[in-house]
């Protein structure tokens, strides 16, 4: 009987010890450089290293953008109340009518051919060069200050 425990420890202990042969080739396997999970970390840790500095890079650059648009909204801002002022400054003022005067029929027909000499000149100069095209709908919108910032 003791002959037979014997054998049978001893056949488990292989058995233990090939299990661990093949678990510590496995291991090595996962745990490679270059080929493994070892490889695809080394290579996900430098992929972040390079997010981060593009990261900060970019923090930069918008910060530098946000100041200078910050900037230019608050000349815009200045140059748009001056604008309103100017425009009411406008209402203010007395409408002024044209006075009716005949011209005489001597500095009428003067007139009437300097008139018609001047559009045959412009008329080829209008025909080569295109009229720029004017833009559509509102060139500028008043924003609230208190709704554009952010905290």
């Amino acid at each position: 009987m003791e002959l037979i425990a014997d054998i049978l420890l001893a056949a488990g202990a292989m058995g233990a010890g090939f299990y661990c042969l093949v678990l510590s080739r496995r291991l090595k396997r996962f745990n490679d450089l270059e080929k493994g999970v070892g490889g695809a970390v080394a290579v996900l840790s430098a992929q972040v290293d390079d997010l981060n500095k593009s990261l900060l890079a970019a923090r930069h650059v918008s910060d530098g953008s946000n100041k200078a648009l910050t900037q230019l909204t608050g000349r815009a801002e200045t140059v748009a109340q001056r604008l309103e002022l100017m425009m009411a400054s406008m209402h203010d003022m007395p409408e002024v009518e044209p006075k009716a005067e005949t011209p005489a029929p001597a500095a009428a027909e003067e007139s009437d051919a300097l008139a018609a000499a001047y559009k045959a000149e412009s008329e080829p100069e209008a025909a080569t060069e295109p009229e720029p095209a004017k833009p559509a709908g509102l060139m500028f919108v008043r924003h609230n200050r208190s709704q554009g910032r952010v905290a």
